[in-house]
């Protein structure tokens, strides 16, 4: 952790986590609860009255994003333990670099693919505010070709439009996710990082891709068909 703390520090990233008292901040920056002071009174207008005809509880008890990186969608799923997760947002992409694939080592600027959690949130973001993705997570490691310290790292779902390995969904857009994830338990959000919306393209398959890749789309499209239908 201290290391990850060290790296996304020399890039001008403070994190720090809603849920967590202990934070990484720096004399003169912003804090999560301040970002919660400008944004929280118009995201839990908008949000907790659709939260309420969903049945679901408000502040969100679950968060999963799921990124569709060909349709260029992000959707926000929310549920409380145990139940259904229901569709309370979608969001353009504005940008994300590379093509369809996961992500195998710095600079190959490939958006990730596959589960991961989203364990920090940067206040102090170079592009406005940002999600941390914890990529790579132990699937990616398994199966890299190149050791750890090459796989890359510091994906971010974040606002602006420009991209180099992350996902940017403009600055209004970010504030609600960034808003929504900070009122959500660190250990109850996560994304889910699929190819395209195998709901819509049941068949897609690449078929040049490793076994490895290929049994990940399988899982990806038998969550995105079991959990997240419309």
């Amino acid at each position: 952790m201290a290391l990850q703390a060290l790296s996304l520090a020399s890039k001008c990233v403070v994190f720090t986590s809603v849920v967590v008292a202990t934070a990484v901040t720096y004399s003169g920056q912003r804090t999560v609860a301040d970002v919660l002071k400008n944004t929280r009174p118009k995201v839990e207008t908008k949000f907790k009255p659709l939260f309420l005809q969903h049945q679901l509880t408000w502040p969100p008890k679950n968060l999963v994003l799921v990124a569709l990186k060909r349709e260029k969608k992000l959707e926000v799923w929310a549920h409380d333990d145990g139940t259904t997760p229901k569709l309370v947002a979608t969001y353009d992409i504005l940008a994300a670099s590379g093509g369809l694939g996961p992500k195998r080592k710095e600079g190959d600027r490939q958006v990730p693919e596959g589960f991961y959690n989203l364990s920090y949130l940067n206040p102090n973001s170079r592009y406005h505010l940002s999600v941390f993705i914890d990529y790579p997570n132990k699937e990616d490691i398994a199966h890299s070709k190149v050791p750890r310290y090459q796989m890359g790292g510091e994906i971010f779902v974040h606002g602006r439009a420009v991209s180099i390995g992350c996902i940017a969904i403009g600055d209004a857009a970010i504030e609600e996710v960034f808003t929504l994830c900070a009122l959500t338990p660190s250990s109850k959000r996560r994304i889910v990082i699929s190819p395209v919306d195998f709901r819509k393209e049941p068949e897609f398959a690449m078929k040049m891709e490793e076994s490895w890749v290929q049994a990940l789309h399988h899982r990806i499209k038998q969550e995105l068909q079991s959990k997240f239908m419309r």
